[in-house]
């Protein structure tokens, strides 16, 4: 089948792929694309939070047999693999003097790394499904604003999503005439169970909640929905014509500079 037929859900007879997928914006991720038509595989260290209707694989990121197993039984499981979505991530707080070598290479094996290795597994799928579906193969990575825009207290997160947007660009080359496209996602601070931990470490969460709303033009915190509707744009065979391209999703953070409210 080289298309979706008319009148059928978007992704009908793709199979998905969302690492990090139990939680926050990777769940918001894998039920917009099970909504939308895809069978969807969720690889999380914890799944017991995956959507339901989805596939539930536990594995690590930092393992790379565990990743393969994953993946090879997602593409097993739906005969194919057509989308990717790396999400699965972690964070950091502080600036280079805050975080030893252990934590740097930790963070950048989650963060770099483990998309690496999802990315090297599922490719050869990828590339099968790519003869079939023309424009509808593709791999989305969650990356950052803190890619593009200097965070205080940010310093090894931002260097792990630097180097997610500088991959993101590589791949989109390496593999365009593949037929696979690669894209990424930027948000700016979307309101997660991972910022709601931060939050609950302030001082006074009151007043950080406060503080990272208000450098957000919206003057908001990024929904995870929000964030997935991108994803799907990117992942949907309506974006054929879409790589090497990082989407922010970030309440106008990185491209506006407002004059303070009178």
């Amino acid at each position: 089948m080289t298309g979706t037929p008319a009148g059928a859900p978007e992704f009908a007879g793709l199979g998905a792929l969302v690492t990090g997928g139990a939680s926050g914006i990777g769940a918001a991720v894998a039920r917009l694309l099970t909504a939308r038509g895809a069978q969807v595989a969720v690889l999380d260290r914890d799944t017991s939070g995956a959507p339901g209707g989805t596939l539930a694989l536990t594995a690590d990121v930092t393992d790379d047999d565990a990743v393969r197993h994953a993946v090879d039984r997602a593409a097993e499981t739906f005969g194919g693999l057509h989308t990717v979505v790396s999400n699965a991530g972690i964070g950091a707080v502080g600036t280079v003097t805050d975080n030893d070598d252990e934590e740097w290479r930790h963070v950048l094996d989650v963060n770099l790394l483990g998309m690496v290795r999802v990315a090297r597994h599922a490719l050869p799928h990828l590339r099968a499904a790519a003869t079939g579906r023309p424009g509808a193969v593709s791999v989305t990575h969650t990356c950052s604003i803190a890619a593009t825009a200097g965070l205080p207290q940010r310093a090894l997160y931002s260097a792990s999503k630097g180097a997610v947007l500088s991959l993101t660009l590589a791949m989109a080359a390496d593999h365009v005439r593949e037929g696979v496209r690669v894209n990424c996602v930027n948000p700016g601070t979307a309101d997660t169970p991972w910022v709601a931990r931060l939050l609950d470490l302030a001082d006074d969460p009151a007043a950080e909640r406060a503080a990272l709303e208000n450098r957000q033009p919206t003057g908001r915190l990024v929904g995870a929905d929000e964030v997935a509707a991108a994803v799907a744009y990117l992942a949907s065979p309506a974006a054929a014509a879409v790589t090497g391209t990082a989407l922010a999703v970030d309440g106008g953070m990185q491209g506006l500079r407002l004059r303070p409210p009178a």
